[in-house]
């Protein structure tokens, strides 16, 4: 008797850097993330950079999940704390690309002051912000990332605050690189995120995600395909630009792209510098020199 042939098993694309065996993933129908992490993944590959040099941290948030299914070192770590995890990681193995990603009230909320200082020091790494303008994991609740007047479960007739912005945060605080697309942005994004990789120093990127399940339901966006609406017909695209003059107006326009790209020595540039005794002493005055 004939057997029936066997179709072939069809191999997913980014196969080399998935954890299968924890598939499928926790995230919602329409949510954005999933996007995201596929974009990190061909961005990783276009650099070509070997994949036992490269590691990822993440906090907590379903955006943290992206450290659990990539098929590289990765590290999950505690609420708000990924940037500090992913500084000593760096320090310990310079020769390695560190990625952080993570959400917006784990990076720029609860992990504000690291995310700060992480860039002021300029620390070698890259950090994704998948903004997705609540606390999604945890049901919902309003964020420092809620717009103005939407709603949110802790904030039901409206979000009384207005948000931070956080690429002026980045720029302002001394990151080399600061992006901002949306999840529908899928070439524009991995190429920000390749040359991200590839640049020393703290290289920062938001990336706008839709989450139906919790801020959509609540803001006249309960499915995938409204949240893509919203995005396609609001985003303008800016680059080079200042990111004080690239405003998140959820009302009228959404500005993404490249807004930053300079040189800075990194913090592991000025530690050497320093320690090799090449600045002389400090302050370098004149010692002949008379006060005014």
């Amino acid at each position: 008797m004939n057997q029936p042939a066997t179709a072939p098993c069809m191999q997913h694309p980014q196969e080399e850097l998935l954890r299968s065996e924890r598939l499928p993933h926790i995230w919602c129908s329409g949510c954005g993330i999933g996007t995201v992490f596929s974009c990190v993944l061909a961005a990783i590959r276009k650099t070509e950079y070997p994949l036992d040099n490269v590691a990822m941290v993440s906090g907590i948030g379903c955006t943290g999940r992206m450290a659990g299914y990539i098929k590289v070192d990765s590290y999950h770590t505690t609420h708000g704390r990924a940037i500090p995890f992913a500084t000593g990681l760096k320090l310990a193995r310079p020769q390695g690309k560190v990625l952080v990603a993570s959400g917006d009230g784990d990076l720029i909320a609860i992990g504000g002051n690291h995310f700060i200082h992480a860039a002021r020091r300029n620390i070698d790494m890259t950090v994704i912000c998948v903004n997705n303008l609540n606390y999604g994991m945890t049901g919902g609740q309003q964020a420092p990332s809620t717009p103005f007047g939407a709603k949110t479960t802790t904030s039901p007739t409206g979000s009384p605050e207005e948000p931070f912005d956080f690429c002026q945060l980045a720029a302002a605080c001394g990151a080399v690189s600061v992006s901002r697309w949306t999840s529908i942005h899928i070439r524009r994004l991995t190429e920000s995120l390749t040359r991200a990789i590839l640049k020393p120093g703290f290289n920062f990127i938001e990336v706008l995600a839709a989450c139906p399940t919790a801020f959509g339901r609540h803001n006249r966006m309960r499915n995938a395909l409204d949240n893509v609406k919203f995005f396609h017909e609001r985003s303008v695209i800016k680059n080079n630009i200042d990111p004080r003059e690239a405003p998140l107006d959820f009302q009228n326009a959404l500005v993404v792209g490249d807004f930053v790209d300079r040189e800075r020595p990194t913090f592991s540039d000025n530690y050497s510098l320093v320690h090799s005794n090449q600045l002389g002493e400090w302050p370098n005055l004149d010692k002949n020199a008379k006060p005014s």
